[in-house]
């Protein structure tokens, strides 16, 4: 087993939080956007669709790496869906990623295999995919889609 994750967030001011990693990483500040705070930091939705790119880039990076390649310099974007629930509250219905090469796929033997298994390796998206549907394409740098 692991070891588990902490974070701490603590009240600045109206919506703005003081998000602390811990010792070693800098603290960051979460903040709503107007109305609501002032937009001084990434929205806690913001940060959940940035956890969700990193850590399927990250297991990208570690599914090719198992096969002693690199898929060089990735680019991930995620968007978000925010609707309203049947309380009339907002909420993150899907999230769409699109991750994007800069190496050709044909220059990386076993890329097939690694774009099978990456998914699997990513502890947020799959956590998140529970409760939280979300697309996924993978593109090579001329933009053909790969996944």
């Amino acid at each position: 087993m692991s070891e588990p994750v902490s974070v701490t967030v603590t009240r600045q001011d109206k919506y703005k939080f003081l998000v602390d990693f811990g010792p070693v990483i800098a603290k960051s500040v979460a903040d709503e956007p107007p109305p609501l705070g002032e937009g001084g930091g990434p929205s806690p939705t913001q940060l959940l669709a940035a956890a969700v790119a990193n850590c399927l880039s990250s297991s990208l990076v570690f599914a090719s790496a198992r096969s002693k390649e690199d898929p060089g310099h990735l680019v991930t974007t995620v968007s978000c869906e925010i609707d309203r629930n049947e309380r009339n509250r907002l909420r993150v219905t899907g999230m769409n990623v699109t991750i994007m090469l800069s190496a050709a796929p044909d220059q990386l033997a076993h890329f097939d295999r690694a774009l099978e298994q990456f998914e699997d390796f990513c502890t947020v998206s799959q956590s998140v995919r529970n409760g939280i549907p979300y697309s996924l394409t993978v593109k090579g740098p001329d933009g053909q889609v790969l996944k």
